[in-house]
């Protein structure tokens, strides 16, 4: 079986981050291509059509003094220069309207797009991944990654505006003044470098503390969860829960804080440096008024540019820390990606085997110590009725996966009809199954029909089938909900009509999930103790049903006595080995490992 790679996350090269930003943009553009046009364009927009509304209010304030002093011609060109203004105006708001609803466009179908191809790759892994922390881990990351992906783009515009903003706004102080252009940069990258500085602590921090959070975020959500109060309350575990979340939110927020105080001297430094050089670019500017050098709109003018200047040089910075971690995932999401699917290209199987042999399987998990299977052989012929015993830990259930082509053997091998289940195609042998584990699936926002069909959804829905298979599982009580089938089957769902779901008990839940199983009605059912919530007497009738169809191979895992006796052939699984099979006859005979783990259902 395969091991795991090192996923630890390298330093990000100049290169790298320079690729992560381009594939970004292009797998945006496949998605949402008229929406990254414009947000292409709205990004020189948003940075440049400002400094042009300040270039004409500068020049407005200029013809109106020029008009008050009597000026010909001056009135009119404060008039065009007021339409002028306005119309820039109006075409901003018009932008940002227009903007926001591609924004919101694109977001929708570039999310689609990720988090389908992420879900599906998900789905197609070899299974012993879902077992794998760091796997599980890392698609943790790359799904968070994928839902917030299409936000990166918008970073990634902004960060362009606001640099844009910076440059330009630099550049037009040139125009009035070279000097006062080098102050103004002057001024800004003191401020650069301490907001740079900070925003990298900040966002170290973030990474440093992930753990604490996802805590504080399990307290608050499982706390709030209705079906779990009665516990927690019971316990007393409510103000020692409360105490703790307070405790972790204080250590993760304080030592954020602790940063903002230990830079609050150098940004205040930072910000009289900018405060004084834009004093000294307005006091130069007022000077050169007075001495008639200047228009006197000029000062709206050097306020306003250097103003935007200095701000567009503040969301440079915390555009890029937003990428540093936005990009940093990026790399979690593809290495994810990368993950090798399970592949399904062998041979058909055309219809359940006459025989499932399990040669000398053994199993061990990711970076276990020992096998949980050793050895383990045994054999099924086309309509028996196998039951697999032993106590928790034996690896029953491991087996159960094995058989079924979820797990591939550490060594050895399972075979149908002699042919290696490992080269026949995995899909069109779990077509011959019916699996329901103790873990089912319930599927609380359908109705007790859906529930039930779910179990084949390959062929229109059978009347007949659907009824003997909630008939077979002792499912009748279905038809007693408000709404019969039609019912949903959790609490806090609600139908058209607006009639509420109703909660079912877990052996309610049991018996709709083995009326899914039985709907199915595949040639070879496996049950992994499904009926652990249902009465003794109620899973001896269900299994009396299910075992008088002797044209169905049955392997069922299960500890009551009442179904045990029932099997053709008896495993026994002690620390991964079978140490006895036999008819329940021949076990109680022996009077071994069987009989000690019954005797107290056989007395």
């Amino acid at each position: 079986m395969p091991r795991r790679r090192n996923v630890t996350p390298e330093k990000l090269s100049t290169r790298d981050y320079t690729r992560a930003l381009l594939k970004v943009a292009a797998t945006t553009y496949r998605a949402a291509p008229l929406a990254v046009i414009v947000q292409i364009v709205g990004a020189f927009i948003t940075a440049i059509l400002p400094l042009v509304i300040t270039y004409f209010a500068a020049a407005t304030t200029t013809a109106l003094a020029e008009a008050y002093a009597g000026k010909p011609g001056a009135g009119d060109r404060a008039i065009e220069y007021v339409i002028i203004t306005a119309l820039a105006g109006i075409g901003m708001t018009a932008w940002q309207s227009t903007e926001q609803y591609l924004s919101q466009l694109m977001r929708f179908r570039v999310e689609t797009a990720m988090t389908d191809r992420l879900y599906e790759h998900f789905l197609r892994l070899d299974f012993w991944r879902y077992d794998d922390k760091e796997t599980v881990d890392l698609y943790d990351k790359a799904r968070k990654f994928g839902q917030f992906f299409p936000y990166i783009f918008e970073r990634l515009s902004g960060l362009v505006s606001a640099t844009l903003a910076m440059v330009v706004g630099v550049g037009a102080l040139v125009l009035v003044s070279p000097w006062i252009a080098l102050v103004a940069l002057g001024a800004i990258v003191p401020g650069l470098f301490v907001q740079f500085r900070l925003s990298r602590l900040q966002t170290q921090h973030w990474k440093d503390n992930i753990e604490t959070r996802r805590t504080v975020s399990w307290i608050e959500w499982g706390m709030m969860r209705p079906e779990r109060i009665a516990e927690l309350r019971l316990y007393g575990l409510v103000r020692h829960l409360l105490n703790l979340r307070l405790t972790l939110r204080e250590k993760d927020e304080k030592a954020r804080i602790d940063f903002e105080r230990s830079f609050t001297w150098k940004r205040l430094g930072a910000d009289a440096i900018e405060a004084a050089a834009e004093v000294i670019a307005l006091v130069w500017v007022t000077l050169q008024i007075i001495a008639h050098t200047q228009p006197i709109g000029q000062f709206l003018y050097i306020q306003q540019i250097f103003s935007r200047a200095v701000s567009g040089s503040r969301r440079v910075v915390s555009e890029l820390n937003s990428l540093d971690e936005d990009i940093a995932n990026l790399f979690d999401y593809q290495r994810f990606m990368e993950l090798p699917e399970s592949t399904s290209n062998g041979a058909q199987l055309e219809g359940a085997p006459q025989q499932i042999v399990v040669d000398d399987v053994c199993y061990r998990y990711t970076n276990a110590k020992k096998d949980v299977l050793k050895g383990v052989s045994l054999s099924i012929v086309r309509g028996e009725h196998v039951v697999i015993v032993g106590e928790n830990g034996a690896g029953k259930s491991t087996l159960v996966k094995i058989i079924v082509g979820l797990y591939h053997p550490t060594k050895g091998r399972v075979l149908l009809d002699d042919r290696p289940l490992k080269e026949l195609d995995i899909i069109s042998w779990h077509k011959q199954l019916g699996v329901l584990s103790q873990e089912f699936i319930r599927y609380d926002f359908a109705n007790a029909k859906d529930n039930i069909v779910y179990g084949d959804v390959s062929r229109p829905i059978d009347e007949v089938q659907l009824k003997k298979a909630i008939q077979t599982a002792e499912a009748e009580f279905l038809y007693d909900l408000p709404n019969g089938l039609g019912s949903y089957v959790d609490q806090w769902m609600e139908d058209a009509e607006g009639n509420k779901g109703q909660e079912l008990s877990g052996g309610q839940w049991q018996r709709l999930a083995l009326a899914r199983n039985f709907y199915r009605d595949s040639p070879i059912i496996i049950l992994d103790e499904p009926t652990s919530a249902i009465d003794a007497l109620a899973e001896s009738r269900i299994f009396k049903h299910l075992f008088d169809e002797r044209d169905k191979t049955i392997i069922t895992v299960s500890h009551r006595l009442s179904t045990v006796k029932r099997a053709d052939k008896i495993y026994l699984l002690k620390d991964g080995e079978i140490v006895e099979q036999g008819s329940y006859e021949e076990l109680l005979a022996r009077e071994g490992e069987f009989y000690r783990m019954f005797e107290s259902q056989i007395k």
